[in-house]
């Protein structure tokens, strides 16, 4: 029994259950320290790919711009037809190849000659020297064994250094020769993939060499069979692979990156296993892949797929802080949950207070939105029956007048007329008096039929049609705008209320193009479609502005819609293409109305008014 309670009072939501919250900021430290090593890790990792393809970017610069000195050396042999060694010595030295190209260690120029043509030009070659300790030496073709053509070099700069490889004969090397009739045959720069000494130097380590084929000014080189018949010879530059690489390590940051250079053979014939042309760090330790960056990043070398593998330890790109954000975070994320926790303790009550404060203010809200949504309910009822008593009484007074006011004045009308019928050869006088009575009578009797049209048109009677087709010559009269009305069913029935409704909708949106569209041309469009009852008013004025339907004192736009809303339909008030407004409204149709053939016992006694007032006029 003491164990059960003592498991109450450990477990019990009304005290802080410490030892959660300790595991939870545990929990939380935790993942704080390894989102923080990983992203120590990832920035690291990013500063290495950045520095990486740094150094990818300058090699590839370095091979660019020394493969534009073979090109300028192409052109400076393209440039004449006799150049000799002191000419070539003054253009090689005007590159100043060890200030600018410090990994380039030599040009060369080699001529193409067949086996007919060697002895000719070894005995010219046996007194080509200068005669000078360091320049250029007299020579035979090494190696001495006979072959269908040669490439033989005879001249090469600096000379003072390179002076042993002239007469040397390139192409004696298979590799060397596929390079040199792969220069011929394209025209571009070629390279056998091959590392060639660079001893002479006394630097050591390995070179890589270019060549481009030089062929006779002026012929055609446009085909390879071309390119063969006016190839004369090559130029081609040596130089130092890992001065060149070493250059673009420079730009790093950090010093210690290992980089592994090797060539994949090329594109149309790659080698099984690439072959390793340089390491800086031949013999470096190899590490755990888990604690090293690396990456693999191609390199084109005219031809030659190359791939530089960059890797360095992921310490040596951690700053110290790098290396104690991980810690720093983790304790931040323990102390700072563990307080949260605990504040999250301490208000628990007051937001279940708050909970149960704010379901009550929502009840109330409700009941308040659902006692106004009913008050506006009422109000839309209420306004819809004065509306419809409005009509009524505008009706029934319209009718008295007619029947009473308007039926006195005719007879009164009548009588003036036998009156001035009577006297008008036998008392002129009395005659004007009845003329001008008569004319009195005319006037009293428009003036009545006026008020009659504006508290409700006997049109009406007549039909939706009539009515509409009433009102829009009505409305051409007094603006003088081109109107033009569309009715797609020439006798479309429907109750009084919706008759009255889509009338004074008409009678309102007429009366706003009159006063502020501006419109010339104004278009009213009735149908009867799917049991829908829709008619479109469309002008070409200046449009709806976007206020006007919130003016204050105007409720034109408001009645529209409200007048539509009773009666079940829809109202889209926009602007319409061309400019302009369009006003579409669509009711849908109930029961076929009695109104129709009220209309037809009616028409007879109002036409028979219309008439006679007419004709009296």
């Amino acid at each position: 029994m003491g164990r059960l309670l003592a498991q109450r009072q450990w477990f019990s939501p009304s005290k802080p259950v410490w030892w959660a919250g300790i595991l939870l900021s545990l929990g939380v430290g935790a993942l704080f320290y390894v989102a923080a090593d990983r992203a120590v890790e990832y920035d690291g990792n990013a500063r290495f790919m950045h520095q990486a393809r740094n150094a990818q970017y300058h090699i590839s610069s370095y091979i660019d711009s020394y493969t534009n000195v073979l090109r300028a050396t192409a052109s400076f042999f393209d440039a004449s037809d006799n150049v000799t060694p002191a000419d070539f010595h003054r253009f090689v030295s005007g590159l100043r190849l060890p200030s600018h190209y410090p990994a380039l260690d030599g040009i060369n120029y080699s001529p193409y000659l067949t086996d007919d043509a060697r002895d000719a030009f070894e005995r010219a070659a046996r007194h080509s020297g200068d005669g000078t300790a360091n320049g250029y030496p007299d020579f035979d073709i090494r190696p001495r064994e006979r072959r269908p053509d040669y490439s033989v070099i005879t001249m090469i700069e600096p000379i003072a250094t390179f002076r042993d490889r002239v007469g040397l004969n390139i192409a004696a090397r298979p590799a060397v020769a596929e390079s040199l009739a792969r220069a011929r045959d394209t025209g571009e720069v070629s390279t056998s993939g091959q590392l060639i000494e660079m001893n002479s130097l006394g630097k050591g380590g390995g070179g890589m060499a270019i060549r481009l084929a030089l062929y006779r000014r002026g012929m055609p080189r446009a085909t390879v069979e071309q390119r063969r018949a006016n190839f004369i010879g090559s130029v081609g530059i040596g130089f130092s692979v890992p001065r060149l690489v070493q250059l673009a390590m420079e730009q790093m940051q950090v010093r210690d990156v290992r980089l592994r250079l090797y060539d994949g053979g090329s594109a149309s014939a790659p080698v099984p296993r690439a072959t390793l042309l340089f390491d800086s760090q031949p013999h470096g330790k190899d590490e755990r892949t888990a604690q090293l960056y690396s990456v693999v990043l191609p390199l084109d070398f005219h031809g030659r797929q190359w791939q530089t593998l960059f890797s360095a330890p992921k310490r040596a790109w951690s700053s110290r802080f790098d290396l104690f954000l991980p810690w720093l975070a983790l304790g931040t994320g323990f102390i700072g949950t563990l307080m949260f926790y605990l504040l999250f303790h301490t208000l628990s009550s007051s937001r279940l207070r708050a909970i149960k404060m704010a379901k009550e203010m929502t009840r109330e809200l409700r009941d308040s939105q659902a006692r106004l949504q009913q008050s506006h309910h009422k109000l839309r009822r209420l306004a819809a029956h004065a509306d419809q008593i409005k009509e009524q009484e505008r009706k029934r007074i319209a009718r008295e007048i007619h029947d009473d006011l308007g039926q006195n004045l005719l007879v009164l009308r009548i009588e003036a007329d036998l009156l001035a019928t009577r006297t008008r050869h036998r008392h002129p006088r009395l005659h004007a008096r009845a003329m001008g009575t008569l004319h009195q009578i005319d006037s009293t009797i428009k003036s009545v039929r006026h008020i009659i049209n504006d508290l409700r048109p006997t049109v009406l009677d007549l039909g939706l049609n009539a009515a509409v087709e009433w009102q829009i010559a009505q409305f051409r009269t007094r603006s003088g705008m081109v109107c033009e009305f569309i009715e797609h069913q020439q006798d479309i029935r429907v109750d009084d209320r919706c008759a009255t409704a889509f009338f004074r909708i008409l009678q309102e949106s007429l009366s706003n193009i009159a006063q502020h569209a501006r419109a010339s041309v104004v278009r009213v469009e009735l149908a009867e479609v799917d049991n829908m009852l829709t008619m479109t008013i469309t002008d070409n004025g200046v449009g709806l502005r976007a206020n006007s339907r919130n003016k204050v004192g105007s409720f034109g736009l408001v009645g529209i819609e409200e007048r539509i809303i009773l009666l079940g339909g829809t109202c889209t008030i926009e602007g319409g293409a061309n400019g302009g407004t369009v006003v579409s409204i669509a009711v849908p149709l109930g029961r076929e109305s009695p109104a129709g053939t009220r209309a037809t016992e009616k028409s007879h006694r109002v036409r028979s008014f219309l008439t006679a007032v007419d004709k009296n006029q």
